[in-house]
């Protein structure tokens, strides 16, 4: 057999070099990707028992299915007064809640992305403890900043104490009754926003299978509360 010529041989060698880089490469990739922290899931919705919308929805503040169903009698409001703070000692959060109002196309505003995150409270919807259901908002994460203000929010459970802080000085203690994942083209409007006839809460952030294709979540996280208690600074 003739021997390799010794240009030949440094020529497979590289490649042979190279090969090996890029296959470390990959494998450090998916050892990366595997090792990226994962937002806790709460119970996926066993079943929609409302109408869905295409794309998740928020309420205007003119549609009557926002408006709030007359209140229990014995069951305690409170008077209307702009949230500041939400702490939520399960999960560790804690958050200066900034206001949001609408997008040109009607949807809701978001917080922006930043290392500071922060959640943010749905000004059209009621403050936390009057009658309805008050919406407070959060990133799970961000590619830039890691892990958001409501990352943990799936871990949350029934019975969990959830507080807002509001500009009265007075605070609004919710109860956490039920954690559940919706697909987010399966979302259901009038069970999260639709009228109570108490005080509620409602926790939203995304989560479910991130696609890649989209950066997008596939599923929104919503943890429904009730006011149980309040009291003054």
């Amino acid at each position: 057999m003739p021997g390799i010529a010794p240009h030949a041989r440094r020529g497979r060698l590289t490649a042979a070099a190279a090969g090996v880089l890029v296959a470390v490469g990959v494998l450090l990739l998916v050892v990366g990707l595997r090792a990226q922290r994962q937002p806790p899931q709460p119970p996926a919705a066993a079943a929609v028992p409302y109408s869905a919308a295409p794309q998740t929805p928020f309420p205007t503040g003119s549609s009557s299915t926002t408006r709030p169903a007359p209140a229990t009698p014995g069951r305690q409001l409170l008077a209307r007064s702009v949230p500041v703070t939400l702490e939520i000692p399960a999960i560790k959060v804690r958050s200066e809640l900034l206001q949001l109002g609408l997008n040109p196309d009607r949807t809701v505003q978001v917080p922006p992305l930043a290392r500071d995150s922060r959640a943010g409270w749905y000004k059209y919807s009621p403050t936390p403890g009057q009658l309805g259901p008050s919406v407070i908002l959060g990133h799970v994460d961000s590619a830039e900043y890691g892990p958001g203000i409501f990352f943990r929010l799936g871990a949350l459970r029934p019975g969990s104490t959830v507080t807002v802080t509001r500009a009265d000085r007075s605070t609004a203690v919710f109860r956490v009754d039920r954690v559940v994942s919706y697909p987010k083209d399966h979302f259901p409007t009038l069970e999260v926003y639709g009228n109570t006839d108490n005080a509620q809460l409602r926790l939203i952030t995304c989560g479910g299978r991130f696609d890649f294709s989209t950066h997008n979540y596939q599923d929104n996280i919503v943890a429904f509360a009730t006011l149980v208690s309040s009291k003054r600074g």
